[in-house]
């Protein structure tokens, strides 16, 4: 009984180091201070623009035309499925109200926060997916004001394909701006005159710092690392299709680790053989990213039952996880840490990442022990209220005027206590704490 490596780690992946937080924490202070001209000169620095910063309505309309139609139906398919599984989790929170006891009425509302801060990446990826995945989701949930925004370098705009995403989606305003100044732009409103509430969308080491000092002045979705990724497969599955799944996501940079847990060891081995082809035959940067990634940090562990298995996933709680075993029911029952799950050869990561409906954007390094994926409930705030009449006020009020004792708050106490001496005057009251433990 146990876990085996045939193929360990070299590296661990890290969090951000000191000069990285060092740069963020500088550059957010400059734009705070400095305002949209110091996210202009970040932006003529680091990318090369010294054009428009909020997108102007000709810059959609040509990126409408750049476009294929078959480019069009295409995001226009993804935005559809992705509006639909928004709209269904929006709807599964309920706001409600009820009586707890004669007198006492709480409720629940539901309201949406008020701007939305997307950040879309725009660097070796044109991430049209992520501009739907975040203004899509955020316009579902009923969010007033979406700002956009993604990076315009050089003598090119924001990439089209991306900004017709974001228009389809709903973006109210999109600015061309991409790493930290565009994240420190969403939070402190410049551009938009609407400071953002909560910033969401993925991007690399910096833009996940600047979201993560900023967290507690805005929300965030999650303090995002790199992709990874993770297969659980049994004897049953085409060793041929999990070396694909597995370096399809190896190509998303060389520090995204992709891992096989298996209860089959010549499956593992098989895919360990055929890992080094199926990488060869990518393209150029995406063979460079994979190679690095499934060197450094690949790994395939083999267990000798499920549900050893099933702990291993448990324990990485990867980002994004495949089955590819019998009993898939077994697996969605008994596996509880993941951002999200693929079940069953048929469906896959990029599915998912692309046009599925299920959000993209994850939580990474662990995070899914504790939290799911950018879903429409993120964008609204459940708010809890309670009103009583005065029959009600007389036990809430001596239990709360004792329990406030009982913690040294006499300040508390005594708010119940006036309440019961003004509605109550002919009563008296047992408010001490004497004989409690």
């Amino acid at each position: 009984m146990g876990e085996h490596y045939l193929k360990q780690a070299l590296k661990q992946s890290a969090d951000a180091d000191a000069k990285t937080a060092g740069i963020v924490s500088e550059m957010l202070s400059e734009i705070e201070s400095g305002g949209e001209d110091a996210a202009r000169g970040y932006a003529r620095e680091l990318d090369g623009w010294g054009g428009d910063i909020v997108v102007p309505e000709d810059w959609f309309t040509d990126a409408e035309k750049t476009l294929a139609e078959t480019v069009k139906d295409d995001l226009r398919f993804a935005h559809a499925r992705v509006r639909d599984f928004a709209i269904r989790q929006r709807d599964s929170q309920q706001a409600f109200e009820a009586e707890l006891f004669d007198g006492l009425i709480v409720g629940q509302r539901l309201i949406p926060v008020t701007t939305a801060g997307c950040y879309v990446p725009g660097g070796r990826y044109a991430h049209a997916a992520s501009a739907i995945m975040s203004v899509c989701t955020a316009k579902t949930a009923g969010v007033e004001h979406v700002i956009a925004t993604s990076p315009a370098k050089g003598d090119d705009r924001v990439n089209p394909a991306i900004l017709y995403a974001m228009r389809i989606s709903g973006a109210d305003t999109v600015l061309a701006l991409g790493g930290v100044q565009g994240v420190a732009a969403l939070a402190y409103g410049h551009f938009s005159g609407h400071p953002a509430d909560i910033i969401v969308g993925p991007g690399n080491s910096y833009v996940a710092e600047a979201k993560r000092m900023l967290f507690g002045r805005v929300g965030i979705d999650v303090i995002a690392g790199p992709t990874e990724s993770m297969v659980v497969a049994d004897e049953t599955a085409d060793p041929a299709i999990v070396a694909a799944d597995l370096a399809g996501q190896a190509e998303h940079g060389p520090d995204s680790p992709v891992w096989l847990a298996t209860t089959s060891r010549a499956l593992g081995e098989n895919v360990l053989d055929l890992m080094p082809g199926v990488i060869a035959s990518l393209p150029g940067l995406s063979r460079s990213s994979a190679e690095a990634a499934w060197r450094d940090f690949g790994e395939i562990i083999v267990t000798d039952t499920r549900e050893e298995a099933c702990a291993v996933c448990d324990r990485y709680a990867p980002e994004h996880l495949q089955v590819q075993a019998i009993d898939l029911d077994w697996w969605l029952a008994n596996l509880k840490n993941y951002g999200s799950l693929f079940l069953g050869e048929e469906t896959t990561v990029a599915f998912g990442d692309k046009c599925a409906g299920p959000n993209h954007i994850l939580p990474t390094r662990g995070a899914g022990r504790y939290s799911g994926g950018l879903n429409a409930q993120k964008f609204i705030k459940a708010l809890t209220y309670q009103r009583m009449t005065k029959g009600a006020a007389h036990s809430i009020a001596q239990v709360a005027s004792r329990i406030s004792r009982l913690e040294g708050m006499e300040g508390h106490a005594m708010t119940g206590d006036v309440r019961l001496a003004k509605y109550f005057p002919d009563e008296t009251f047992d408010l001490s704490i004497e004989g409690s433990a």
